[in-house]
């Protein structure tokens, strides 16, 4: 909160509007330098020139644009001009008074207003009397605008209650001026000094006013060029523990433009950066192009983001391209521009000594004294081909919104028409060898142009590996899906300042609680639960992680454990991993007492944070606790297995056993009908016999596999299920009377008529 309602939450622009301040820069400017060609005998446009309160509103307003471009809302500015009023009376008495433009209302926080509200101010009157007016008006009006309170901080103020007292109160104010003298400005600062103690004592009473904890002073004496000044620079300068000064003097014109460009940097913490070689076509030679730049301010993390993402290093230097273009401009060189490049490193390091210069001037300044040397430090990154898609997006640790330096400039316009047509534009560090390096991004969202940092290194957001796909010993059956379901229950979201948890939590203490409660109990993998295997206990489980359960929430979960009752009643499957273990896996009985101690240990994590947990904990206890009878059933169910498992494992000894005995029955079954077919044939009383197939001798007869050799796997295998199935029903009664697998049909037929049936289909009698 502190760092919300910094220095920078406030800003008050004073801007003198004295007769003095009508007087000419003594900065000319040529008014034909855009005709072609000049026909002879004309005489050229006189240069004109700009004065003080020009220029002074120009740098203000443009000051406030960069503002209001990067920060759209919560950084507020408010001006004042002083505007003489002149009583005629008997004697002429002039009294002054202060004009605000604008409110600390978010709708009055646009350069429109301000514009509309200076052309309803005018320049100031150059016939009028100086000594009518004084800056003290406006500046103790500034003092007044801080004591207010802005919307965001009544808003703060009524939504933290008890710790009103954490929302600071804190602001800047820009005084644009011509001071006489370092006396005059000394009594400037005393003044303000004096307002901001009566201010405060006035806003110890009022609920409608803030005390200034912190107020800083930036005073800016504008003089015109070629005339000397009694007012000195000066660095910040404590004057009270309430109360911080500095004072910059400075020549009207671009001088004063490149100043206050300077001072936005400072304060709001922002950074420059040129774009360099942007193909532009001419407008005199439709047919060629030629390469420009455009310099942007944006903020200053836009820098930092590149240098945490792995963009830079101080220890190996000769990988680094990040350059930094300084312009500085001394008497030491003659008064001449000397342009250099240095990495971020070095500059860092020549900032220490910089005594000689000055952040005053810009990348073309002309000779000026020792006092207004300049220096200026921008970013300087290569214009690369244009992308109409915007595929590099996905690999953005950054965006930062963006204002052109100089926004009327011809290359500054086309840049920005042509991002807002919804081109992207990709920049590159300058580099002499190697492969390019593409850092930063400039695309526009919803009209609003944003510079993207790209991460240089592996991008985080590539797809990884796929885990479903082990090799070797690694697991591959995590619960990919349920942890997808388990992101999406717990994503973030912004929270709306309407809504209020009356525990008094803050979001992100609710949203580690949920957290908290969602991983109590949570395997990850699929073989290492039973009950998030199964459908039947999603009610349950989806409920019980719930910080507060209402009746209807228990009467679900109790429904569940009565259907898992009802289940194992039924001696239904349970979805029993069986991977990486031998034979049939548990017993059914042994995987219903898993899936029991599961939902135990589940619903357990959570039965201490309210009674309700605990019925439904309750709830499985009592269902898990067996009758007498129902344990004795349990008991001789296990028996009935534990011997139906021991014959089939004894199931091949008894088949072979059994095979054995089927052989000699059938062949002493073959050897009586021998017998008796001898007996019959001798008998001289017995009818002709009839015709029929010859029998197959013993030997012809194909014996049991146990005859021929070793019996085979699948021998073995058909066998015991037979065996098994066997006894599971009655065997037809035609295959128990075969002989030899043979059985005689209408045998009721011949008892009956007497007719012998033969296979032929004949009868005889």
């Amino acid at each position: 909160i502190p760092k919300m309602f910094s220095v920078s939450h406030k800003t008050v622009f004073v801007v003198d509007h004295c007769p003095y301040m009508a007087e000419s820069s003594r900065q000319q400017v040529e008014c034909d330098v855009l005709t072609k060609s000049r026909a002879q005998g004309v005489i050229p446009l006189a240069p004109v020139s700009k004065s003080l309160w020009t220029c002074a509103v120009e740098c203000s307003m443009e000051y406030c644009r960069i503002l209001y471009d990067i920060y759209p809302k919560d950084k507020l500015v408010s001006s004042f001009f002083l505007h003489l009023f002149i009583l005629q009376v008997n004697y002429i008495v002039s009294d002054s008074e202060f004009h605000i433009l604008n409110s600390w209302r978010r709708e009055d926080q646009s350069t429109h207003e301000l514009m509309s509200a200076l052309a309803a101010v005018g320049p100031p009157n150059p016939r009028e009397d100086p000594e009518c007016c004084s800056i003290l008006h406006g500046l103790v009006a500034a003092v007044e605008a801080l004591c207010k309170i802005t919307e965001l901080q009544h808003e703060r103020r009524t939504t933290l209650m008890d710790t009103a007292d954490r929302v600071a109160n804190r602001g800047r104010i820009i005084c644009l001026t011509n001071a006489k003298s370092d006396t005059h400005v000394r009594m400037l600062e005393d003044c303000i000094q004096e307002t901001i103690l009566e201010q405060n004592k006035l806003a110890a009473g009022s609920d409608r006013l803030m005390a200034i904890q912190q107020c800083d002073l930036v005073l800016v004496h504008i003089h015109p060029q070629g005339e000397d000044t009694l007012v000195s620079d000066r660095p910040k300068k404590e004057i009270s523990s309430l109360l911080t000064s500095e004072v910059h003097s400075v020549r009207a014109g671009r001088h004063l433009a490149t100043k206050l460009n300077i001072l936005v940097q400072q304060h709001f913490d922002l950074a420059s950066t040129t774009i360099t070689n942007i193909p532009m076509k001419e407008e005199q030679h439709a047919n060629t192009s030629a390469n420009y730049d455009v310099e942007l301010l944006h903020h200053r993390d836009a820098h930092l983001e590149f240098f945490k993402s792995g963009g830079s290093s101080d220890i190996n230097l000769n990988k680094f391209a990040y350059m930094i273009r300084i312009t500085v401009k001394s008497s030491e060189h003659n008064g001449t521009n000397v342009c250099f490049k240095v990495h971020q490193f070095v500059f860092k390091k020549l900032k220490t000594d910089m005594s000689p210069l000055c952040c005053a001037g810009d990348l073309h300044m002309a000779g000026t004294s020792t006092r207004e040397n300049g220096l200026k430090e921008t970013i300087t990154l290569k214009w690369c081909t244009p992308r109409t898609n915007s595929i590099e997006l996905h690999y953005c640790t950054g965006a930062y919104r963006i204002s052109p330096t100089d926004v009327n400039s011809r290359p500054s316009s086309c840049l920005t028409n042509f991002l807002l047509n919804g081109r992207s534009v990709l920049l590159e560090q300058p580099r002499k060898s190697g492969s390019k390096v593409i850092s930063h991004m400039l695309s526009s969202h919803g009209g609003e142009i944003f510079l993207h940092v790209l991460n240089s290194n592996r991008s985080t957001l590539e797809d990884p590996p796929s885990i479903s796909e082990g090799c070797g010993g690694r697991v591959t059956d995590y619960r990919i899906t349920d942890f997808g379901e388990f992101m999406r229950e717990n994503r973030l979201t912004p929270v709306s300042e309407s809504s209020h948890d009356p525990s008094g939590k803050l979001p992100a203490e609710r949203a580690k609680a949920q957290l908290e409660r969602y991983t109590r109990y949570w395997p990850m993998i699929i073989s290492q639960t039973t009950i998030f295997n199964m459908q039947a206990v999603v009610p349950l489980a989806n409920l019980i992680v719930k910080e507060t359960l209402s009746d209807e929430d228990v009467l679900t979960c109790q429904k569940t454990v009565y259907n898992l009752v009802d289940m194992e009643r039924k001696n239904d499957p349970l979805p029993i991993s069986t991977v990486g273990s031998r034979g049939k896996g548990p017993k059914r009985d042994e995987q219903y007492r898993i899936m029991w101690n599961e939902l135990e240990t589940l619903v357990k994590t959570h039965a201490g944070d309210t009674d309700r947990h605990q019925r439904v904990l309750d709830c499985i206890i009592a269902c898990r606790s067996k009758p007498p009878e129902e344990e004795e059933r349990k008991k001789r169910g296990r028996k009935r297995e534990d011997r139906e498992d021991k014959a089939e494992k004894n199931g091949s000894k008894e088949t072979e056993d059994k095979s054995w005995q089927d052989s000699e029955r059938l062949k002493g079954l073959l050897d009586k009908d021998e017998q008796e077919s001898e007996v019959i044939k001798d008998s001289p009383d017995s009818p002709e016999p009839l015709n029929k197939k010859p029998r197959l001798s013993t030997e012809e007869v194909q014996p049991p596999e146990r005859a021929k050799g070793p019996v085979s796997l699948l021998t073995m295998w058909t066998n015991r299920i037979t065996a098994a199935n066997s006894r599971k029903h009655q065997e037809f009664i035609g295959r128990v009377s075969s002989v030899n697998n043979k059985f005689e049909l209408y045998q009721q037929l011949k008892d009956e008529n007497g007719m012998d049936v033969h296979e032929n289909g004949k009868a005889t009698r």
